[in-house]
């Protein structure tokens, strides 16, 4: 039997980081690629990350290069190829450099593996999705966007820690860009079954979505870099159920045409995530304020979006 082949596009903090999670959960081989002067630094890495194999017990192969013709035939490539956010950096403030970078990195991957599924998780996500397809012509569902995952890692972690009781138990979902203007949904939110709003105060409910909301600033303002083990954690997840075909139901940056009424957009939508990519995109229902808040990060991501078409001619 083929075994699956996840390739990582740049070796920095959160490609590394997800080459690291994809070997501990044993997806497949792996193969990390970054610029051709960095080919040494990354088959460094990529040997570094091997020898873990006899104490963390996976087993695979794991490939470091600056060449792309290694991603033949991927099942899956994340791409967090792009510059990182700096402190009072926004992420749109990326968009013309990594624009660049993300649309080079595309055609090159379009070449090569063809049939692959990509989650992109260069930043500003919304508007990288968008290059991504449009310089793959790749289908929609094979397209996807991860940041809907961190975001909602991080709204429950906050929603944990203020209720001192496991993350495990919470379930939550969110919507729209990623961004300042993500939709924290509370009503679809509880823990172990028991709606949160019956166990957080809103005035304070309100304090910690504003928090998640703000919550790559808040690393990026602490470790002068953007985060990059969430980031990873949540890439790898969506891969996994990608490859083991596992149909779940993640916060994706996916393609929405009639759903929502977004029109031809890449934005975050809950979505199932499976062996085709997005297998379906799942409309909830949305009661007044929430739709008002969906169609403003809908508005901003349209607005990403327009400038980076600009940049890619």
């Amino acid at each position: 039997m083929k075994r699956a082949k996840v390739t990582i596009i740049g070796a920095g903090n959160v490609g590394a980081a997800c080459a690291v999670a994809a070997a501990q959960r044993e997806l497949g081989d792996i193969i990390l690629i970054d610029l051709p002067e960095l080919a040494d630094k990354t088959a460094g890495k990529a040997l570094d990350l091997a020898q873990c194999g006899p104490v963390d017990r996976f087993d695979c192969k794991i490939v470091g290069t600056g060449e792309y013709d290694a991603a033949a035939d991927s099942d899956v490539v994340v791409i967090t190829a792009g510059i990182p956010r700096k402190p009072g950096m926004s992420r749109d403030d990326l968009i013309q450099t990594n624009v660049k970078i993300v649309g080079s990195v595309s055609e090159k991957i379009a070449g090569v593996a063809p049939d692959a599924v990509l989650i992109v998780v260069s930043n500003p996500l919304d508007a990288m999705v968008y290059t991504t397809w449009k310089k793959t012509g790749f289908a929609t569902n094979k397209v996807v966007g991860q940041a809907g995952c961190l975001d909602i890692a991080r709204f429950r972690t906050f929603i944990a820690m203020e209720l001192n009781c496991s993350v495990e138990d919470i379930n939550a979902l969110l919507m729209g860009g990623h961004g300042d203007d993500m939709v924290p949904l509370p009503r679809y939110t509880s823990v172990a079954g028991i709606p949160v709003s019956q166990l957080i105060p809103k005035d304070r409910l309100d304090e910690i979505i504003k928090r998640a909301k703000m919550g790559g600033g808040e690393i990026v303002k602490l470790m002068g870099t953007s985060a990059y083990y969430a980031p990873a954690a949540g890439s790898i997840d969506m891969a996994e159920a990608i490859i083991k075909d596992k149909r779940r139901i993640f916060p994706c940056a996916a393609f929405c045409q009639k759903e929502f009424g977004v029109g031809g957009y890449f934005v975050g939508v809950p979505c199932m995530l499976g062996a085709n990519g997005v297998e379906k995109v799942i409309e909830v229902e949305l009661d007044a304020d929430e739709r008002k808040l969906l169609d403003a990060s809908v508005a901003h991501v349209k607005e990403l979006v327009g400038i980076a078409d600009g940049f890619l001619g």
